[in-house]
């Protein structure tokens, strides 16, 4: 699975480990995410991403 870089802030979103602090478990693909899931450092949406 394919590592998603916030560009805002530089936070990694890694699909093996998820986000477990707001409810995304591992394993869950970045496409795979809720809509409304946002980056949980910076807050910017999924809009703001790009594969690494």
């Amino acid at each position: 699975m394919e590592k998603y870089v916030c560009e805002v802030c530089g936070y990694v979103y890694d699909p093996a480990v998820g986000d477990p602090d707001n409810g995304v478990a591992p394993g869950t693909k970045f496409e795979d995410l809720p809509a409304n899931w946002e980056c949980p450092l910076c807050s910017v949406d999924k809009s703001n991403f790009r594969k690494q």
